[in-house]
């Protein structure tokens, strides 16, 4: 009865989204008629309430997993009683159905959580924005129910599960996929305020400072999730690489692409009551961005080693509710259009024009990936394959990137409305002066190509310009906000030199060794000492005992393996990474040849660990920003809520 359990809060809850729909639609367009204010009183009790049944529905396939019930076809199609608790709790979300039912829980959840605290924007707003997120909510409740069921029963339960896929059966699946879920269902949240407020004709700065520390927060969550994906793909397929353009690793990047337009777009209308009609597409991108990403993801339209394998049945579901969400979406801007007053203008030579002019980068950039994505899918259609990969994307995208990044650099020093570049020169000035002389040091050094080159010189141009906007600023009254944005374009500096790094210094060697043999790469030398078999919990290896030495240092130790799952039968290879200072050595066995020699791939990846620090960097400086905003805002509700108490003593 478990299982019926977890379906029965999931058929109530979307009962409740249906309620909340109709009641928020309702008293929003009603207005203030008594007949509205009743309806209003039920929205934000039937939004709450849905959320914990949404988590409860949630909990209760966590724990199917947990105990390996294999009567849930869902359980015993991807687990197995041998698995180890971490990955069959994370087996939960490892597939279609539960990490569609995850992405509704945490939809669900971020309503209710509105419903609960939100109170600046008018009400009708608020009634408007929670029914246009239980309006999201019903395609998603009604694609589980009728299409998905994460728990219909089999009968007879097989006597043993088939297994998760090998792949997934890594620590990584217990942080990648749900920091992704936070990310895309934040910006349905920020669509369900653009939303909202064009239905109530409500595109104002107000709207803009509620929405923000939604995006700010799946911005956030985006960082975290393709940072965390790219350094388990690095790690896991063995193939030595940290991004590949695969279709399903794009389908992450364009809604942070997306989500970072964003983010700068309503920090501006918040502040400087300017970019309206930009906040309000952008959210309506960011969010058509996500659903593009799921439809791709769950269609069974492009072969990935990251894809789910999924009836095209499922893919023409949510191609259908794409096409309602953001079609009428698109639709009630149009209609609203001539609403969406112009807010104040400004000078190009301001911060808001540098926002503006990193905004059309990122939308070229997002253009860009989106037709590298989509078009061998288009020319497929007529019986012609292609392949887009590194060869496109790196020189078309560095069209826009770079000089986005040179913005980026000078855009902080600006000041807002309208600014003039004598006052900046000299900043300005260093800058450039730093990136000509590393452009100038690194060619003297070393033969690399014009982007890893042009990406060296810019880190480091960016990463010292990342700072100036501190100068002649007391640290420690400078607001959290700044910091935030300091550390995050500090973070851009440093992934970039990590990027750059690996690509331009990048050693590799691919030899067949006998025990006791040496090998050479970089400044390492690599000597194989065994190759035993070993065994874990699920599968058995060989594996190389290598020991290793940089530059005639100590010896390391250094144990790849290549790996045989019995359930399901899958080969994989895991890798031993040696981390430095100055980057990593990444080695991976292969089979043994008839000769009785064994494949070593070795990989000296100068810097190549700076790219997830740099990740990383820029994840926290949205946290930093986020703490800072809600503080502020706080502050501002407490004053203004003793100011109304003021008043009304006085008027008593």
């Amino acid at each position: 009865m478990i299982a019926e359990f977890g379906l029965v809060a999931l058929w109530l809850a979307a009962a409740l989204a249906g309620l909340q729909l109709l009641a928020g639609f309702l008293a929003a367009r009603d207005g203030g008629s008594a007949t509205a204010e009743g309806l209003a009183l039920l929205v934000r009790p039937a939004a709450v309430v849905q959320a914990l049944l949404c988590i409860a529905s949630f909990l209760t396939l966590i724990y199917l997993f947990a105990v390996t019930d294999l009567s849930v076809k869902l359980v015993a199609t991807s687990s197995h009683s041998d698995k180890p608790m971490i990955f069959k709790i994370a087996g939960a979300w490892g597939q279609h159905e539960g990490s569609m039912l995850l992405w509704v829980t945490v939809m669900a959840a971020s309503g209710g959580l509105i419903a609960l605290i939100e109170r600046r924007l008018p009400e009708r707003t608020m009634l408007a924005t929670l029914a246009a997120q239980a309006f999201v909510g019903l395609g998603f409740y009604a694609f589980l129910l009728f299409s998905s069921n994460p728990f219909e029963r089999l009968n007879p339960a097989p006597a043993e599960g088939a297994g998760l896929n090998p792949l997934l059966q890594d620590i990584g699946l217990a942080f990648h996929p749900p920091t992704l879920y936070f990310g895309y269902v934040g910006l349905s949240v920020a669509f369900s305020f653009v939303v909202g407020a064009l239905l109530t004709r409500q595109v104002t700065p107000e709207f803009a400072r509620v929405m923000r520390p939604w995006v700010l927060g799946a911005w956030i969550f985006l960082t975290i999730g393709i940072t965390a994906g790219s350094y388990w793909a690095y790690y896991e397929l063995g193939w030595g690489g940290w991004w590949f353009w695969d279709p399903v690793e794009n389908a992450s990047l364009m809604p942070w692409l997306a989500a970072t337009a964003l983010l700068h777009s309503a920090s501006v209308l918040a502040a400087r009551d300017a970019l309206r009609a930009w906040t309000v597409m952008l959210g309506v991108v960011a969010f058509s961005m996500s659903m593009v990403g799921t439809f791709l993801v769950r269609s069974g339209i492009l072969t990935s080693v990251h894809a789910f394998a999924v009836d095209p049945e499922r893919g023409s579901f949510i191609l259908a509710l794409l096409t309602l969400y953001i079609g009428g979406a698109l639709v009630l801007f149009a209609l609203r259009a001539n609403t969406v007053a112009e807010g104040e203008r400004f000078s190009i030579m301001s911060r808001e024009g540098a926002l503006v002019i990193n905004n059309v980068a990122l939308s070229a950039i997002l253009g860009i990936v989106l037709l590298g994505t989509l078009y061998p899918l288009l020319t497929e259609a007529f019986d012609v394959r292609v392949s887009v990969g590194p060869p496109y994307f790196n020189p078309v995208g560095a069209i826009f990137f770079l000089p986005m990044l040179a913005v980026l650099a000078v855009g902080p020093l600006l000041r807002w409305r309208k600014d003039s570049f004598a006052r900046i020169k000299l900043p300005v000035a260093i800058v450039g002066a730093v990136f000509v002389a590393v452009l100038v040091l690194v060619l003297a050094l070393a033969d690399i190509g014009i982007l890893p080159l042009l990406g060296l010189a810019l880190s480091v141009a960016v990463a010292i310009a990342s700072f100036q906007p501190m100068m002649g600023r007391s640290l420690r009254r400078l607001p959290l906000a700044v910091w935030g944005m300091v550390i995050a374009h500090f973070g851009v500096a440093v992934a970039l030199f990590g990027m750059a790094s690996d690509t331009a210094f990048q050693q590799e060697r691919l030899v067949a060794a006998n025990v006791g043999d040496v090998v050479e790469v970089g400044s390492w030398e690599a000597r194989l000492d065994a190759v035993t078999p070993v065994s874990g919990p699920n599968w058995t290896a060989i594996e190389a005992r290598m020991k290793l030495s940089y530059d005639g240092g100590a010896e390391r130790e250094a144990r790849p393996q290549a790996r045989s799952f019995w359930s399901p039968p899958q080969e994989t290879s895991e890798v031993a990474l040696l981390t430095r200072w100055n980057g990593q050595l990444y080695v991976a066995i292969g089979n043994q040849a008839q000769d009785g020699r064994w494949q070593l791939r070795l990989w000296w990846k100068p810097f190549v660990t700076f790219i997830w620090y740099g990740g990383l960097l820029i994840a926290l400086g949205g946290v930093l920003a986020l703490i800072g905003r809600v503080a502020t805002d706080v502050r501002r509700r407490v004053a203004a809520g003793k100011i109304a108490q003021r008043k009304a003593e006085e008027a008593s």
